[in-house]
Protein backbone atom coordinates (compact mmCIF):
# COMPACT_ATOMS: atom_id res chain seq x y z
CA UNK A 1 0.00 0.00 0.00
CA UNK A 2 1.32 3.43 -0.89
CA UNK A 3 2.24 5.79 1.93
CA UNK A 4 -0.85 7.62 3.14
CA UNK A 5 -1.12 10.56 5.52
CA UNK A 6 -3.74 9.64 8.12
CA UNK A 7 -5.68 12.92 8.07
CA UNK A 8 -9.38 13.68 7.59
CA UNK A 9 -8.71 15.65 4.40
CA UNK A 10 -6.78 12.68 3.01
CA UNK A 11 -9.63 10.34 3.90
CA UNK A 12 -12.17 12.60 2.17
CA UNK A 13 -9.92 12.75 -0.90
CA UNK A 14 -9.64 8.94 -1.00
CA UNK A 15 -13.43 8.57 -0.69
CA UNK A 16 -13.88 10.95 -3.61
CA UNK A 17 -11.39 8.92 -5.62
CA UNK A 18 -13.41 5.78 -4.87
CA UNK A 19 -16.59 7.42 -6.19
CA UNK A 20 -14.76 8.55 -9.35
CA UNK A 21 -13.22 5.10 -9.89
CA UNK A 22 -16.59 3.37 -9.40
CA UNK A 23 -18.29 5.75 -11.86
CA UNK A 24 -15.51 5.17 -14.38
CA UNK A 25 -15.78 1.43 -13.90
CA UNK A 26 -19.53 1.48 -14.61
CA UNK A 27 -18.95 3.51 -17.78
CA UNK A 28 -16.31 1.04 -18.91
CA UNK A 29 -18.66 -1.87 -18.21
CA UNK A 30 -21.36 -0.19 -20.30
CA UNK A 31 -18.86 0.33 -23.11
CA UNK A 32 -17.73 -3.29 -22.86
CA UNK A 33 -21.32 -4.56 -23.04
CA UNK A 34 -22.05 -2.41 -26.10
CA UNK A 35 -18.85 -3.62 -27.78
CA UNK A 36 -19.72 -7.23 -26.97
CA UNK A 37 -23.15 -6.82 -28.57
CA UNK A 38 -21.54 -5.38 -31.71
CA UNK A 39 -18.88 -8.12 -31.62
CA UNK A 40 -21.47 -10.92 -31.53
CA UNK A 41 -23.41 -9.34 -34.40
CA UNK A 42 -20.19 -9.05 -36.40
CA UNK A 43 -19.39 -12.70 -35.64
CA UNK A 44 -22.72 -13.74 -37.19
CA UNK A 45 -22.13 -11.53 -40.23
CA UNK A 46 -18.58 -12.87 -40.62
CA UNK A 47 -19.77 -16.47 -40.51
CA UNK A 48 -22.36 -15.78 -43.21
CA UNK A 49 -19.83 -13.92 -45.33
CA UNK A 50 -17.33 -16.74 -44.87
CA UNK A 51 -19.89 -19.22 -46.18
CA UNK A 52 -20.61 -16.96 -49.15
CA UNK A 53 -16.88 -16.64 -49.84
CA UNK A 54 -16.38 -20.40 -49.69
CA UNK A 55 -19.26 -20.90 -52.13
CA UNK A 56 -17.96 -18.21 -54.48
CA UNK A 57 -14.43 -19.67 -54.45
CA UNK A 58 -15.82 -23.16 -55.00
CA UNK A 59 -17.75 -21.95 -58.05
CA UNK A 60 -14.74 -20.10 -59.45
CA UNK A 61 -12.38 -23.02 -58.81
CA UNK A 62 -14.78 -25.45 -60.49
CA UNK A 63 -14.98 -23.22 -63.56
CA UNK A 64 -11.19 -23.00 -63.68
CA UNK A 65 -10.77 -26.77 -63.40
CA UNK A 66 -13.29 -27.35 -66.19
CA UNK A 67 -11.45 -24.86 -68.42
CA UNK A 68 -8.11 -26.49 -67.60
CA UNK A 69 -9.43 -29.95 -68.34
CA UNK A 70 -10.89 -29.01 -71.74
CA UNK A 71 -8.82 -26.06 -72.97
CA UNK A 72 -5.54 -27.07 -71.35
CA UNK A 73 -3.24 -25.41 -68.83
CA UNK A 74 -1.24 -23.71 -71.57
CA UNK A 75 -4.33 -21.78 -72.74
CA UNK A 76 -5.20 -20.81 -69.15
CA UNK A 77 -1.64 -19.63 -68.50
CA UNK A 78 -1.59 -17.62 -71.72
CA UNK A 79 -4.87 -15.90 -70.85
CA UNK A 80 -3.68 -15.17 -67.29
CA UNK A 81 -0.51 -13.52 -68.58
CA UNK A 82 -2.48 -11.38 -71.05
CA UNK A 83 -5.26 -10.34 -68.68
CA UNK A 84 -5.14 -6.80 -67.29
CA UNK A 85 -7.31 -5.14 -64.68
CA UNK A 86 -7.52 -3.65 -61.20
CA UNK A 87 -9.95 -3.47 -58.32
CA UNK A 88 -10.57 -0.02 -56.87
CA UNK A 89 -11.79 0.47 -53.31
CA UNK A 90 -12.81 3.48 -51.25
CA UNK A 91 -11.58 3.32 -47.64
CA UNK A 92 -13.40 5.33 -45.01
CA UNK A 93 -13.41 5.23 -41.23
CA UNK A 94 -16.27 4.62 -38.83
CA UNK A 95 -16.24 4.86 -35.05
CA UNK A 96 -18.00 2.36 -32.78
CA UNK A 97 -17.88 3.28 -29.09
CA UNK A 98 -14.61 5.11 -29.66
CA UNK A 99 -13.10 2.31 -31.76
CA UNK A 100 -11.88 3.40 -35.20
CA UNK A 101 -12.71 0.79 -37.84
CA UNK A 102 -11.88 1.03 -41.55
CA UNK A 103 -14.84 0.75 -43.90
CA UNK A 104 -13.86 -0.60 -47.32
CA UNK A 105 -16.29 0.15 -50.13
CA UNK A 106 -15.54 -1.35 -53.54
CA UNK A 107 -16.05 1.01 -56.41
CA UNK A 108 -19.01 0.11 -58.67
CA UNK A 109 -17.95 -3.04 -60.47
CA UNK A 110 -18.09 -3.20 -64.23
CA UNK A 111 -17.39 -6.81 -65.05
CA UNK A 112 -15.16 -7.30 -68.04
CA UNK A 113 -15.84 -9.46 -71.06
CA UNK A 114 -13.75 -11.20 -73.67
CA UNK A 115 -13.13 -7.88 -75.43
CA UNK A 116 -11.98 -5.93 -72.35
CA UNK A 117 -9.86 -8.39 -70.36
CA UNK A 118 -6.78 -7.90 -72.49
CA UNK A 119 -6.63 -11.14 -74.40
CA UNK A 120 -7.82 -12.04 -77.90
CA UNK A 121 -11.50 -13.09 -77.78
CA UNK A 122 -11.17 -15.31 -80.83
CA UNK A 123 -8.68 -17.62 -79.18
CA UNK A 124 -10.49 -18.05 -75.84
CA UNK A 125 -13.39 -20.35 -75.06
CA UNK A 126 -16.57 -19.44 -73.22
CA UNK A 127 -15.42 -21.71 -70.41
CA UNK A 128 -12.40 -19.49 -69.75
CA UNK A 129 -14.57 -16.37 -69.88
CA UNK A 130 -16.96 -17.89 -67.33
CA UNK A 131 -14.09 -18.83 -65.01
CA UNK A 132 -12.63 -15.32 -65.27
CA UNK A 133 -15.99 -13.77 -64.43
CA UNK A 134 -16.44 -16.10 -61.45
CA UNK A 135 -13.07 -15.02 -60.01
CA UNK A 136 -13.87 -11.34 -60.64
CA UNK A 137 -17.10 -11.75 -58.66
CA UNK A 138 -15.16 -13.48 -55.89
CA UNK A 139 -12.92 -10.43 -55.44
CA UNK A 140 -15.90 -8.39 -54.19
CA UNK A 141 -16.81 -11.14 -51.73
CA UNK A 142 -13.21 -11.24 -50.47
CA UNK A 143 -13.25 -7.49 -49.85
CA UNK A 144 -16.51 -7.73 -47.88
CA UNK A 145 -15.12 -10.61 -45.82
CA UNK A 146 -11.83 -8.80 -45.14
CA UNK A 147 -13.75 -5.77 -43.90
CA UNK A 148 -15.79 -7.87 -41.44
CA UNK A 149 -12.68 -9.71 -40.26
CA UNK A 150 -10.92 -6.40 -39.61
CA UNK A 151 -13.93 -5.10 -37.69
CA UNK A 152 -14.02 -8.30 -35.65
CA UNK A 153 -10.33 -8.04 -34.77
CA UNK A 154 -10.53 -4.36 -33.80
CA UNK A 155 -13.62 -4.96 -31.62
CA UNK A 156 -11.98 -7.95 -29.97
CA UNK A 157 -8.85 -5.96 -29.16
CA UNK A 158 -10.89 -3.09 -27.69
CA UNK A 159 -13.03 -5.48 -25.62
CA UNK A 160 -9.90 -7.09 -24.18
CA UNK A 161 -8.38 -3.67 -23.40
CA UNK A 162 -11.59 -2.41 -21.79
CA UNK A 163 -11.91 -5.60 -19.75
CA UNK A 164 -8.35 -5.17 -18.43
CA UNK A 165 -9.19 -1.63 -17.33
CA UNK A 166 -12.38 -2.80 -15.61
CA UNK A 167 -10.47 -5.54 -13.79
CA UNK A 168 -7.73 -3.11 -12.76
CA UNK A 169 -10.30 -0.79 -11.18
CA UNK A 170 -12.50 -3.51 -9.71
CA UNK A 171 -9.81 -5.81 -8.36
CA UNK A 172 -6.89 -3.47 -7.67
CA UNK A 173 -7.51 0.27 -7.54
CA UNK A 174 -10.86 0.41 -5.74
CA UNK A 175 -9.90 -2.22 -3.09
CA UNK A 176 -6.60 -0.37 -2.56
CA UNK A 177 -8.42 2.95 -2.02
CA UNK A 178 -10.90 1.29 0.36
CA UNK A 179 -8.01 -0.21 2.30
CA UNK A 180 -6.42 3.23 2.55
CA UNK A 181 -9.68 4.73 3.80
CA UNK A 182 -9.97 1.95 6.36
CA UNK A 183 -6.39 2.54 7.52
CA UNK A 184 -6.93 6.31 7.85
CA UNK A 185 -10.24 5.81 9.66
CA UNK A 186 -8.78 3.33 12.15
CA UNK A 187 -5.77 5.61 12.74
CA UNK A 188 -8.01 8.62 13.35
CA UNK A 189 -10.20 6.56 15.71
CA UNK A 190 -7.12 5.44 17.63
CA UNK A 191 -5.93 9.04 17.88
CA UNK A 192 -9.38 10.10 19.04
CA UNK A 193 -9.38 7.45 21.77
CA UNK A 194 -5.89 8.48 22.87
CA UNK A 195 -6.92 12.12 22.94
CA UNK A 196 -10.03 11.28 24.95
CA UNK A 197 -7.96 9.24 27.41
CA UNK A 198 -5.49 12.12 27.73
CA UNK A 199 -8.26 14.64 28.37
CA UNK A 200 -9.83 12.41 31.01
CA UNK A 201 -6.46 12.06 32.69
CA UNK A 202 -5.91 15.82 32.62
CA UNK A 203 -9.42 16.38 34.01
CA UNK A 204 -8.81 13.89 36.79
CA UNK A 205 -5.52 15.61 37.73
CA UNK A 206 -7.26 18.98 37.79
CA UNK A 207 -10.01 17.63 40.01
CA UNK A 208 -7.44 16.05 42.33
CA UNK A 209 -5.58 19.38 42.66
CA UNK A 210 -8.81 21.18 43.38
CA UNK A 211 -9.64 18.66 46.10
CA UNK A 212 -6.23 19.12 47.74
CA UNK A 213 -6.58 22.88 47.58
CA UNK A 214 -9.98 22.72 49.30
CA UNK A 215 -8.53 20.92 52.35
Amino acid sequence: MEEVRPTRSEMLARREQIKTAQAGMELLKSKRDALLAEFMKTVDDTVKQSEELAESLKKAQYGLEVAQAIDGEAAIHSVAMATVGETLVDIEGVTIMGVSIPLVKPEPVEYKNAFTRGYSPTGVSLRIDDAALAFEETVGVIIAYAQLETRLRRLGEEIAKTNRRVNALEQLRIPELKEQVSYISSTLDERSREELFRLKKVKKNIERRKAKAAL
